[in-house]
């Protein structure tokens, strides 16, 4: 039997590093934001049942206007304003899943600002989610990767057969989740930069790495713009 499957979507970044007076999620790329293009994979999968879009303060009814009533997507049950750091917005969202869902849902959550994930990983990762409690989309690194010292001489080079990206979606169980949030707001987080490492740190439980894509890349810097509007334009091309 299916579980029940709430997404997250994560919009409230500042986007500093892509140097714009508009925050990065709503650049357009193909014409459309690229908000537009993250939820519009989980509108549209039959596994998603609903979706708690996290945006900046005081754009709830920006983001309700020209994404959701625009655009008419169908599963967003709630917008959350998110908090100063990504971790406080996840769990602004977490907080409003109802009580009935808290143990046993699948929760995804992924960043508004990777426009490309596709059906197939929602369900690599939907699978491996129910069968061991948590786990990240990601691909094998393809360069050699070196750890360096202050002075930035190198150090060491790990085997690159060890070293994945991590991407979003990460999928949990809502138990498995909200118990790690909820622990981790309590003590010293300032260090924990993904929902993997709360899980990781706050549970003990292993989170396992499943198949993305290359092409699930997050839009950052103005380069990675120019890469996003080919993937957009060869997205249309195939969905026409």
């Amino acid at each position: 039997m299916k579980k029940k499957c709430i997404a997250i979507i994560l919009a409230a970044g500042q986007g500093t590093r892509m140097g714009t007076k508009t925050r990065k999620q709503y650049l357009k790329i193909a014409g459309k934001p690229i908000l537009y293009y993250a939820v519009e994979v989980f509108d549209k999968s039959e596994l998603i049942d609903e979706i708690i879009l996290v945006t900046g303060a005081g754009e709830i009814e920006y983001v309700r206007e020209t994404i959701v009533q625009e655009y008419g997507f169908e599963k967003i049950s709630r917008i959350v304003e998110g908090g100063k750091e990504r971790y406080d917005s996840v769990w602004n969202a977490l907080k409003t899943i109802e009580q009935s869902e808290k143990d046993d849902a699948i929760v995804f959550i992924h960043d508004g600002a990777r426009p490309f994930p596709d059906e197939q990983i929602l369900e690599r990762t939907y699978e491996e989610a129910v069968q061991k409690g948590a786990c990240v989309a990601g691909m094998p690194v393809k360069d050699t990767i070196k750890i360096v010292d202050k002075n930035r001489a190198a150090t060491e080079t790990p085997d690159r057969r060890t070293l994945w990206i991590v991407q979003t979606p990460q999928v949990f169980q809502s138990r498995l989740i909200i118990e790690a949030y909820r622990k981790m707001m309590r003590s010293p987080h300032e260090n924990v930069t993904d929902d993997a490492m709360a899980v990781e740190r706050m549970t003990g439980n292993p989170v396992f790495l499943v198949e993305g894509s290359y092409e699930n890349i997050k839009v950052t810097t103005p380069e990675d713009l120019k890469i996003a509007e080919i993937f957009a334009a060869s997205r249309n091309k195939i969905s026409r």
